[in-house]
C-alpha cells in the first residue's frame, strides 16, 4: 500500500471512529441491512497490520506518537515504543490489553471522540466468531515487540 493510500485509509478510519454512528446519513440509518460498525473492521488478525490500520494514524508508523493526525489532536499522543520504559523496564501486557479494549481507564485520550474504543470494533463477529480477544492479544504482542 502506498504511503498516500495508507494515509487516506488511516484518516478515514479515524474520522469514522470520531464521528460514530451520529455522523452517518439518514439513508444509511434507514437501511435495515446497513451495519456501520462493520465498516471499521479489517479481516486481519495480524498485530502489525492491525497497528498500521488502527493506530499508526495517530501514534505514527514508528509508534513514536508522531502520526499524521497527532498535530491536530488536543491530547498529546504517547510514544508506544516506550511503554516498558515508562513502567520501570517492564511491559505491562495485561494493562495494555485493557487499555485497548477500554476496560482500563487511560485518561483523556482513549474512549473519547479523540480516541476510538477498539475493543467493540475488534470484537465484531465475523465468520460466526468473535476474534476480538485475538486481535487485542496480537496487537499487544506487537507493541511488546517494538519496545526500545
Amino acid at each position: 500500500m502506498s504511503s498516500a493510500s495508507w494515509f487516506t485509509a488511516a484518516v478515514t478510519v479515524v474520522l469514522a471512529g470520531m464521528l460514530g454512528t451520529s455522523g452517518w446519513s439518514a439513508d444509511r440509518a434507514q437501511n435495515s441491512s446497513y451495519k456501520p460498525e462493520t465498516e471499521h473492521l479489517i479481516p486481519s488478525l495480524d498485530g502489525p497490520t492491525l497497528y498500521v490500520t488502527y493506530c499508526a494514524v495517530c501514534h505514527g508508523k514508528a509508534a513514536d506518537g508522531h502520526g499524521p493526525m497527532a498535530p491536530v489532536l488536543k491530547v498529546r499522543v504517547p510514544d508506544l515504543a516506550e511503554i516498558a520504559k515508562r513502567n520501570g523496564g517492564v511491559f505491562p501486557f495485561a494493562r495494555v490489553q485493557r487499555i485497548i479494549d477500554r476496560t482500563d481507564s487511560t485518561g483523556p485520550g482513549h474512549g473519547t471522540r479523540t480516541m476510538p474504543i477498539w475493543g467493540p470494533i475488534f470484537s465484531q463477529v465475523t465468520t460466526d466468531r468473535d476474534y476480538g480477544k485475538v486481535r487485542i492479544y496480537n496487537l499487544t504482542k506487537y507493541l511488546e515487540s517494538i519496545q526500545k
